[in-house]
């Protein structure tokens, strides 16, 4: 009897040891691209086939490091993207990058072409790590700080599309209310007589935290591009996600619909607190925009 239960113990332990190697030396490694069709008839017809690429939780200095980000950039390339959008984590709070890492991460992050422009917030890593040295990384980058701003983006016609962008809700205390000021005031203009502006057609959100859509009128944004949950870091079949991080607890899956507002999660490229991944690719999310 205690020869079985030493045979039992040491094959659970082996089939333990086999599932974390898979999920740190294999689970963390490649990349996989969801191609998402978004239609919506308030897109302007100048945006039709607008192409979004949508990256999250890189975490950069854990699982993903010089090699595979050099493999995002050139995947992302070959897409052809119109915007990029990275909605939070770039950096890792548990890893303090050397001057070496942070120029190559800056180098590559350059290297990303749009035909329009790049756009990123900041996750809760983003702070925990120094804000400073993100938003340093981020204007070296050629990207866009869309902290708690918006702007407008045209495509080879007069009608704009509006972005919006929300830093993460866990570590920077401003209340939400006082995030989307400005861009409930840019709406307001709108209100006024004789503004020749053209008006927005098609909003878009850019957030890390998707449970905190539930603290603003997600309605007045067509579509909302969220991260953080990783979509469960670690998944097993028929049970899904194991384990996600506060703000991801309601809000984890890769889509929901919001009434007549769609959300997509991201599950990132990187890795949090373990350097794992089980059936649970690192990814990046490709939108077509279209209008039918």
């Amino acid at each position: 009897m205690k020869k079985k239960l030493l045979i039992t113990i040491g094959i659970i332990i082996l089939v333990f040891l086999t599932v974390f190697a898979y999920a740190h030396f294999l689970g963390t490694k490649g990349l996989v691209v969801k191609e998402i069709k978004i239609t919506d008839n308030t897109i302007p017809n100048s945006f039709h086939g607008f192409k979004v690429v949508h990256l999250s939780d890189i975490h950069y200095g854990r699982s993903v490091k010089e090699k595979q980000i050099k493999l995002i950039v050139d995947k992302i390339n070959i897409l052809k993207p119109d915007i990029v959008v990275i909605t939070g984590d770039l950096l890792d709070r548990d890893k303090e990058l050397t001057s070496e890492q942070q120029k190559i991460l800056t180098e590559q992050l350059k290297k990303i072409e749009v035909t329009i422009g790049k756009y990123i917030i900041a996750g809760n890593h983003d702070y925990d790590n120094g804000i400073d040295k993100w938003q340093t990384l981020v204007q070296n980058s050629d990207f866009i700080n869309l902290n708690d701003n918006y702007q407008l983006i045209y495509n080879n016609g007069i009608t704009p599309i509006l972005i919006n962008g929300m830093s993460s809700n866990l570590h920077n205390h401003m209340t939400i209310e006082k995030k989307l000021e400005n861009h409930f005031n840019f709406l307001k203009e709108f209100e006024k007589p004789n503004n020749e502006t053209i008006k927005p057609a098609y909003n878009i959100m850019i957030i890390h935290e998707p449970d905190y859509v539930d603290e603003f009128k997600y309605d007045n944004f067509n579509l909302i591009l969220a991260g953080h949950s990783h979509n469960g870091q670690v998944r097993l079949p028929f049970i899904n996600k194991l384990v996600t991080p506060i703000g991801a607890q309601k809000y984890h899956r890769e889509q929901y619909n919001l009434e007549n507002t769609k959300m997509y999660i991201s599950s990132g490229l990187g890795t949090s607190t373990l350097d794992v991944r089980l059936f649970n690719k690192p990814s990046i999310n490709f939108y077509r925009l279209t209008t039918k």
